[in-house]
């Protein structure tokens, strides 16, 4: 049967007109997954230990990352988390030391009757290593909550070996950080008891970099400081071996980054402080792998998170920065939302929200001052 054209013009018409119905009555909800999922963080009151390469490892879950550093000659970390769970911090460093030894114990000759022994058959296991050193990257209390606890945990091997003084030879493990750190902790908030001096850094450098004296666990390990960052006391530690690299405050995975104005810090510091990390880093193929990093909160990183990351801080700053040229006030700037297309990713902290981000952007940026008056010429 042949079917007229104008039949099937009309039944097109039909069709797009209860299309158009439909998508009038239907009101679809934008979808709230916008992003890959992350990976979840460890359950509450929990510590997760994740490899890194080599001897390094990650330690979440006790405020900011911990970075440990395991083998013969002991236990290195980078900060201390906030305190609360740090017998379990010390009891997941104690299994990780269990495990190097068992690893590393040495095996039988096997061959030879002067070499012969019954204490290879024994199985005796050496103790654990001692914490040997702490290290902050920042002054705020995620990083710095444990040191009293890890301090006192672990050993100092100086004093009589080095310098003929026995007095500090049962002290704990030494704390490092830059001068201004110490500065930090030891100006204790008004109405506040001070901080009790096994809390405090042991050790402090000045310079624009610190190197351990030694190798330690087969590798230098190197602190580079990055002024005016989260505050003005912020350092990076790399393990040149490993080729692992703590970030501290300079990122986090799942928020905008940190930082206090009143404290030193900065948004073009936070800046300046990845593109230094990005200098450093070298990758495996592109900007994929190679050197692995370690945010203060968060997963495990490589360039190219490091890249999107200050890109997208890069975004940000400018867009700011030019509100604050034309000196709108901060409830313009936030109502203009220059943040909006990044928050459904880092704009979900409940304690540090987009609106709290960009109020610190705007202050570190100059915004809400009284511009200086021009001069007349006489």
């Amino acid at each position: 049967m042949r079917v007229h054209p104008r039949w099937w013009v009309a039944a097109g018409f039909a069709v797009i007109a209860h299309t158009a119905v439909i998508a009038q009555e239907l009101k679809v909800a934008p979808s709230t997954l916008v992003h890959a999922p992350m990976i979840q963080p460890p359950p509450a009151g929990e510590i997760e230990v994740l490899p890194i390469r080599g001897n390094i490892y990650a330690l979440l879950g006790a405020g900011a990352n911990i970075i440990a550093s395991v083998g013969a000659d002991g236990v290195l970390l980078v900060d201390a988390g906030t305190g609360e769970l740090t017998d379990k911090v010390v009891a997941a460093l104690a299994q990780l030391q269990r495990e190097w030894s068992a690893r590393n114990e040495p095996r039988p000759l096997g061959f030879g009757a002067e070499t012969r022994s019954s204490v290879a058959d024994r199985h005796i296991v050496a103790p654990p290593k001692p914490i040997r050193y702490i290290i902050n990257t920042s002054s705020t209390r995620d990083h710095v909550g444990g040191n009293e606890k890890l301090r006192n945990t672990g050993r100092t091997f100086t004093g009589g070996n080095v310098a003929n003084d026995i007095r500090d030879s049962m002290e704990g493990a030494a704390i490092i950080a830059h001068e201004n750190v110490l500065v930090r902790l030891s100006q204790a908030p008004e109405g506040r008891p001070a901080p009790p001096a096994d809390a405090l850094p042991t050790d402090t450098y000045f310079n624009d970099l610190y190197k351990l004296s030694h190798f330690f666990n087969g590798e230098g390990v190197q602190l580079l400081h990055m002024p005016k960052a989260s505050t003005d006391g912020d350092s990076i530690v790399y393990f040149r071996g490993s080729d692992v690299i703590a970030l501290g405050d300079l990122m986090a995975t799942e928020s905008y980054p940190t930082f206090d104005a009143d404290k030193g810090g900065s948004i073009n510091g936070i800046i300046d402080g990845l593109n230094a990390v990005l200098d450093l880093a070298i990758t495996e193929f592109r900007l994929e792998g190679g050197t692995m990093m370690v945010p203060g909160h968060g997963r495990i990183v490589d360039s190219g998170d490091v890249a999107y990351y200050r890109d997208m801080l890069t975004i940000i700053r400018d867009r700011i920065q030019d509100m604050v040229t034309k000196e709108m006030t901060l409830d313009e700037v936030k109502a203009a939302r220059p943040a909006a297309d990044y928050d459904p990713e880092y704009g979900r902290t409940p304690g540090w929200t987009s609106d709290m981000f960009i109020e610190a952007v705007y202050k570190s940026l100059g915004g809400g001052r009284t511009p200086p008056r021009p001069v007349r010429k006489k």
